[in-house]
């Protein structure tokens, strides 16, 4: 006799299921379908029982490390994470969003007065999450605190961002995305005006085909660039060098795209790198004040 086991269903795997719903629910779902962000009915439902059972990535990274040499004087006194905006701190913007989509195992990367963050923060339950730490070491970079933190990150897909970045994105659209993409890594871009300070992405269709470094002043750049969140496969961590001081943007996604595994999710929301005085003081004027 042989006996056949019943297979567990991958992460990405869809099951038919006959259901039953009220005539009014039916209506406020497919006036939600917009054949964009929701394509039909089933993925209206799928959507919106994501949105209340939460992300399916759980993990989160947020580097904070960094001197924030631009944000001084405030940065003499405090991580330019930690500067305020409408009375909470950066990185605690993000941790709220974070933590109302349902993503509330974070990490958090601090280097310099890094204790402040710890101060704040603590293990994370005052703001309903549950916060690991990881120090800097003597090597610097965007990619060092991902070889850093390797051992919490290694088992599953995660999030990362970087700590001095306000961002108005759907966290839940933005993980399915990515999982549906089965790409390395997926890196939520926006459209600027002077793409020569950020790193520039040049797109086919949703692949990112080249990752430039703040590249020089062009007529034919690419107005497309990183906002500094994506989210990552844990092979992505293969990619960091083993030793010294490396960068995304140098490193790791110019290779990710050479290799066509990284991939670009385009969104409205509002985003601001506050980098310098003049993008915190316009972020003080446009960010929403949220009770």
């Amino acid at each position: 006799m042989m006996v056949y086991e019943r297979r567990k269903p991958s992460l990405m795997e869809r099951q038919r299921l006959t259901i039953t719903l009220k005539q009014d629910i039916l209506d406020k779902l497919d006036a939600t379908i917009d054949g964009a962000r929701i394509r039909n009915r089933s993925h209206a439902i799928e959507y919106h029982l994501g949105k209340v059972l939460g992300s399916r990535i759980q993990k989160a990274l947020i580097l904070a490390g960094g001197r924030g040499v631009n944000m001084r004087p405030f940065t003499y006194e405090m991580p330019k994470a930690m500067i305020p905006v409408h009375g909470k701190p950066i990185l605690e913007h993000t941790v709220t969003s974070l933590r109302d989509s349902g993503i509330r195992n974070l990490i958090i990367y601090i280097g310099h007065l890094g204790e402040r963050i710890k101060e704040h923060f603590g293990d994370g339950s005052g703001f309903g999450v549950s916060i690991q730490y990881v120090e800097e070491g003597k090597s610097e970079g965007t990619a060092t605190p991902l070889r850093a933190a390797a051992h919490l990150l290694k088992d599953s897909p995660f999030l990362m961002l970087y700590g001095d970045v306000l961002i108005d994105v759907d966290f839940n659209e933005f993980v399915d995305y990515h999982l549906e993409s089965k790409a390395l890594a997926t890196l939520a871009i926006t459209s600027v005006s002077q793409p020569s300070e950020y790193g520039v992405v040049k797109m086919h269709g949703s692949k990112i085909v080249e990752f430039l470094q703040k590249p020089e002043r062009s007529s034919r750049l690419s107005h497309l660039i990183f906002t500094g969140v994506s989210v990552m496969q844990p092979k992505v961590l293969d990619y960091v060098p083993a030793s010294g001081s490396s960068m995304l943007e140098a490193d790791v996604f110019p290779q990710l795209a050479k290799e066509k595994k990284l991939v670009g999710y385009l969104f409205e929301g509002q985003w601001f790198d506050i980098g310098t005085p003049e993008v915190y003081e316009q972020a003080l004027k446009e960010w929403p004040v949220k009770k």
